[in-house]
């Protein structure tokens, strides 16, 4: 199976580019914020337990994490791979993800990390904010959020160069050149 990661800042395309890899190599998509609303919702163990620690503000353990990643990956049938979308964030999810995988007799082919300078990753958000309406992307809460990525993922990163999967992907250009470059990286 073709298990990709896809990373990369606030605004730097991580949605649209994955639309384009699920759309050309068939893969299912994995959002973690998705799977936790709808665990959440549907009331199963993991989203109780998951609820609980949202309602008194703290971060839902990897450990629950992972257990509902693994249920919406027992739930596909006949995928070709995943698409990981804001997954993992921290090395212990990074090396229960691999854990999880290797169980299956799978890995991650590559973690695409998309690389976008500061100044147009503050643009396009503020751009995004105009259209969308989203409340979060005002200047203030785009830099905050922005410094909470580059101070949390660089271990991420490093983890996967460690692992010999990363490939750096320059996130700047047209929508096509950077799925161009994408569909590279996942066709080597």
């Amino acid at each position: 199976m073709l298990n990709v990661v896809i990373f990369g800042p606030p605004g730097s395309g991580k949605g649209t580019q994955s639309e384009k890899i699920i759309d050309k190599f068939g893969l299912a998509h994995i959002s973690t914020g998705d799977i936790l609303r709808a665990e959440i919702k549907a009331e199963t163990e993991l989203g109780k337990e998951a609820s609980q620690y949202i309602n008194r503000g703290e971060l839902v353990p990897d450990a629950t994490i992972i257990g509902m990643l693994e249920n919406k990956i027992n739930s596909f049938e006949d995928i070709k791979g995943v698409i990981f979308d804001g997954f993992p964030r921290t090395v212990a999810q990074a090396e229960a993800l691999k854990e999880m995988l290797s169980k299956r007799g799978e890995s991650i082919k590559v973690m695409l990390n998309l690389e976008v300078q500061r100044e147009e990753l503050i643009s396009r958000l503020l751009k995004r904010g105009e259209t969308s309406g989203r409340s979060d992307d005002n200047l203030e809460t785009i830099e905050k959020r922005i410094q909470v990525y580059e101070d949390q993922t660089s271990p991420v990163i490093d983890f996967f160069k460690s692992e010999g999967n990363y490939v750096g992907i320059h996130g700047e250009g047209s929508v096509e050149d950077i799925f161009n470059r994408i569909d590279e990286a996942i066709s080597k």
